[in-house]
């Protein structure tokens, strides 16, 4: 495989932004279709996919950065936690209470870890090591004592990994819960061994490889991690919030199988048109994932006047423009996809000057 772009690559990590956006925007977030809500806590929905999915293909993506020096891999990881820190500063600006971890950082973390590890291993070195982050994480989690006499346990707040983010952030954890995070820093282990194994499916498009082989060995890899991950979800529930190490296997191996179909259409069959909207999306994947926060979170403080209060922008054309027409879920989901619409429609005016911001 030569250094050329691969559709299907850009196309998957757009669909997965796509996908962000989608979830992180309905019109009312109590009227949300279910496959559109991650899991109460273990099992797993739709949207329980999307993030382990793309520190996948950030992984996968570190198969054909071949020139990147340790220097340049840490800036951009910089670089990608501060765009983080300032999604979680903005609009309030509070030091004392800013959330450090969060989807950002832990894309951050994985991405410079990962480039270490592939910088200084071999496959073979690379396979056991996202190995050791799983069975690692799974014997951290399920057999050793949470300090204070607690008993090793998987529950929300009491578990060793929300000990630990409690001991290190203090206050500064997600805002939802204030005692453990989605994204803790002991969770972030098996979302590594995500990104590890994203890498090992990437380095198959450069190992000289026939389409065909490329395809058996990611559709044979997938079958076996999901098999797996399934398997160990019995000991080990698959969770999202904890990222457990059978989350880890099932859905990286749902991600090898998605991107053995998403190379077989587009690169093989030569299908490039139909996956060009997703293609848009992810040569800009970072940037419209933090401007639909940004502008989120703008829209929530802007008031407007509503009958006889005054309420958020976002309520107001909500509101206004669509619940007033539509039943609640299909007025939710409708703005849903008109964040997706209108943010496509943005990168495709991008794309059409070759504006492709990498962060």
């Amino acid at each position: 495989m030569t250094r050329e772009r691969l559709v299907s690559v850009d196309a998957f990590r757009g669909a997965t932004v796509a996908a962000m956006i989608l979830v992180n925007n309905p019109g009312d977030w109590g009227h949300i279709y279910w496959p559109l809500e991650h899991a109460p806590w273990n099992g797993w929905t739709p949207t329980d996919l999307i993030f382990p999915f793309f520190l996948f293909i950030v992984g996968a993506s570190l198969a054909f950065s071949t020139r990147d020096t340790t220097k340049a891999a840490a800036i951009r990881a910089l670089k990608i936690f501060g765009l983080g820190f300032f999604m979680a500063f903005y609009p309030r600006f509070n030091i004392f209470t800013v959330r450090i971890p969060g989807v950002l950082p832990r894309i951050a973390l994985c991405y410079f870890v990962a480039f270490l590890v592939k910088k200084h291993f071999s496959l073979r070195g690379v396979a056991a090591i996202a190995a050791a982050c799983c069975l690692g994480y799974w014997f951290l989690m399920t057999v050793v004592p949470v300090p204070g006499g607690i008993a090793p346990n998987l529950e929300p707040e009491t578990n060793l990994g929300a000990w630990l983010d409690r001991l290190i952030f203090g206050p500064h954890l997600w805002v939802t819960s204030k005692t453990w995070d989605p994204e803790g820093l002991l969770s972030s282990v098996p979302a590594v061994g995500t990104t590890l194994l994203g890498y090992l499916a990437g380095s198959l498009f450069r190992a000289g490889l026939a389409a065909t082989e490329i395809i058996r060995r990611l559709v044979i890899s997938g079958f076996i991690l999901c098999v797996s991950g399934i398997a160990w979800d019995t000991v080990f529930p698959i969770n999202k919030s904890l990222w457990t190490s059978s989350y880890v296997l099932f859905t990286a191996g749902l991600a090898s199988l998605l991107l053995a179909g998403f190379y077989w259409i587009a690169d093989v069959r030569g299908f490039k048109s139909p996956m060009k909207p997703m293609v848009i999306y992810g040569v800009n994947a970072i940037v419209v994932f933090v401007a639909s926060g940004l502008l989120a979170k703008t829209m929530a403080i802007i008031k407007l006047p509503l009958g006889e209060s005054s309420v958020s922008s976002q309520v107001f054309i909500y509101k206004t423009l669509l619940s007033s027409w539509l039943t609640p879920f299909n007025a939710s989901l409708a703005f849903a996809l008109a964040n997706v619409a209108g943010w496509y429609a943005v990168l495709w005016w991008l794309d059409r000057r070759q504006i492709h911001i990498k962060v």
